[in-house]
């Protein structure tokens, strides 16, 4: 297979004007959203708590974690986001792509809408 990228647009809310277009890879073996920490200060993005991580190689880092605004082709919804350090890749993980309403066609590499469930 290969690596799944999109092109966001990520504001500190809804509202907000200062808003930017990035390129992500879906990451459907992570569970969290990870931004770089530049990018999110700059839009006025604060963190509200800490939590630990597990990583593949099975050792753990901890993270701030704020939220964001996203759209990706016109949906947006808000989604929460860790803090990436520098040299962290920027990453769309699996709770954005589910609040987004999104699944991943790995043979395509692109993004498609689900049949949303109750």
């Amino acid at each position: 297979m290969g690596e799944t990228r999109v092109v966001l647009t990520v504001s500190r809310d809804v509202k907000s004007r200062k808003r930017v277009r990035l390129y992500c890879i879906v990451d459907t073996g992570s569970d969290w959203t990870v931004l770089p920490r530049e990018l999110l200060e700059k839009l006025g993005v604060e963190p509200h708590r800490r939590e630990e991580f597990g990583l593949a190689d099975g050792s753990t880092i901890e993270r701030e974690i704020g939220r964001v605004f996203v759209r990706f082709r016109g949906v947006g919804e808000y989604t929460p986001v860790v803090f990436g350090n520098p040299g962290d890749s920027k990453l769309l993980g699996v709770v954005t792509l589910e609040i987004l309403g999104l699944g991943v066609d790995p043979l395509r590499r692109e993004l498609f809408p689900l049949d949303l469930r109750l």
